[in-house]
């Protein structure tokens, strides 16, 4: 269930508590009449499924309910009422399948926008994956995959092109490659320095590596892989399930092959520089090219299922 605190001008508080009403799915309306003050109005309050509420917040959004008051959403993570069972079971469809447009569109816009924490993460976890890949140790490349933050502009630029926000896009798209840009170059300052003090060389980044060899040296797999993360990830964001992103963090080689490249880049190798960049791409395009289908995939489905439903309720 999730629970909704609007705030509405007086005038439209009706019109509100008629859509609610009118909402399969929606239980617990409370009016609070003249307890807002800023902006003045009523308050409202009710829980609704959360298979019902992509419906009610877009039909509260056409009353003009985000510009002249307020939407809150909450999750409610544990409701003891008859009434929400009731609601959960009228409502259509599965909650787990539902996808809330508007909640995606705005976390992905928070773990999208270029800022000094997430340059931060990114930079540390590229230098993180530089020790693990000259070191040849996979415990450090898994440790830098889950410190990096970058599916999250990957899923806004997926969650951009399907809800055509080209806004979202390109503050994604300038995060990611800004991102990486920084954090690489940082990460080859990183390795002159580790060199210059005796604890990186040319020796161990060009001899046997059979626990991080992959990482500059993509193949059909390496695309394969990116495709069922990108999926994986994308799910775990649509149905709230977000513990799946730490898996879904450790699947893919894109923070490993950047610092791979930013080592190699270091010592002139431009071998492993080339390879791991293309390791890089290949990842980062599978995983929005898979985020966006799914994405595409539910809406789909999503808006068949509907129709299905109200065609029976007509009947």
């Amino acid at each position: 269930m999730l629970h909704l605190r609007l705030i509405t001008p007086a005038g439209r508080t009706e019109e509100v508590v008629r859509l609610i009403e009118g909402t399969r799915g929606t239980t617990h309306l409370c009016v609070l009449t003249g307890a807002a003050r800023d902006p003045a109005g009523d308050v409202v309050l009710c829980d609704v499924a959360r298979e019902a509420a992509d419906d009610l917040l877009s039909g509260l959004q056409r009353l003009g309910l985000d510009t002249t008051g307020s939407i809150a959403v909450e999750n409610v993570d544990l409701s003891l009422s008859k009434r929400a069972d009731r609601a959960e079971k009228e409502a259509p469809g599965e909650g787990a399948d539902a996808v809330l447009w508007e909640h995606l569109t705005e976390a992905t816009h928070e773990e999208s926008t270029l800022s000094v924490t997430y340059l931060s993460f990114l930079t540390l976890a590229t230098m993180i994956a530089a020790c693990g890949v000259v070191l040849d140790n996979a415990v450090l490349i898994v440790g830098a995959m889950a410190v990096g933050p970058e599916f999250g502009p990957l899923a806004g630029i997926s969650t951009a092109t399907v809800q055509r926000r080209p806004r979202l896009a390109m503050r994604s798209l300038i995060a990611l490659l800004v991102g990486f840009a920084v954090a690489m170059t940082l990460t080859v300052g990183f390795s002159l320095f580790m060199d210059a003090v005796g604890l990186f060389s040319k020796e161990q980044l060009e001899g046997e590596r059979p626990q991080t060899g992959f990482v500059y040296a993509p193949d059909w797999f390496s695309f394969v892989v990116a495709v069922l993360a990108g999926t994986a990830g994308t799910l775990s964001l649509t149905s709230a399930k977000s513990g799946a992103l730490v898996g879904v963090a450790i699947s893919v080689t894109t923070v490993p092959a950047a610092a791979n490249a930013a080592v190699a880049l270091s010592y002139g190798d431009t071998v492993q520089t080339w390879g791991s960049t293309e390791q890089l791409l290949l990842n980062l395009f599978g995983i929005t090219l898979a985020g966006t289908l799914t994405l595409l995939a539910q809406k789909r489905l999503w808006r068949k299922q509907h129709a299905r439903l109200r065609r029976r309720a007509a009947a």
